[in-house]
């Protein structure tokens, strides 16, 4: 999707969250939907239904990462661009995630660095701003090329 001029259409989408209770299905919920008004839903391929799993699976850990280790979330944040899906976890900690020893994947607890790790294209997390207490994690994941026999050649398009 473009503007008039070829620029690719940015997308945000935020949610205002209090508290805690209910903040992982909510933003599993709202993702969902949003997937699916840009286009990541239904997938095209078990590949892109893959992606939309990780996707979810991802909002999942920073969403409970908020809960857990940053005194709850309280905005979520999604914009889309051109494929790119960036997902923003606004919490009121000023401690940032850093990595733990490594461990056994047995082992309960503090996987969720490793997940992002291995299904986001890239995270990271910077403090909220000047006069604001807190971090925003964020991820990014990039969407699955369309397969060959769906893309629209230039002379599809309108």
């Amino acid at each position: 999707m473009t503007q008039g001029d070829d620029t690719p259409v940015r997308q945000t989408r935020r949610l205002l969250l209090h508290g805690s209770a209910g903040a992982v299905s909510s933003c599993r919920d709202f993702t969902a939907r949003a997937l699916a008004d840009w286009g990541w839903i239904p997938a095209e391929s078990a590949q892109a239904r893959e992606r939309v799993e990780d996707v979810l699976l991802l909002v999942s850990e920073v969403v409970t990462n908020a809960c857990l280790h940053g005194g709850g979330p309280e905005e979520f944040v999604l914009r889309h661009a051109d494929g790119l899906l960036r997902v923003e976890v606004a919490d009121h900690s000023p401690e940032h995630p850093r990595r733990m020893a490594p461990r056994s994947p047995s082992l309960p607890g503090g996987h969720g660095l490793m997940v992002l790790d291995r299904l986001a294209t890239d995270w990271g997390s910077s403090d909220r701003g000047p006069g604001t207490v807190g971090k925003v994690v964020w991820l990014e994941v990039s969407r699955p090329s369309r397969p060959p026999w769906r893309r629209r050649r230039p002379a599809d398009r309108p």
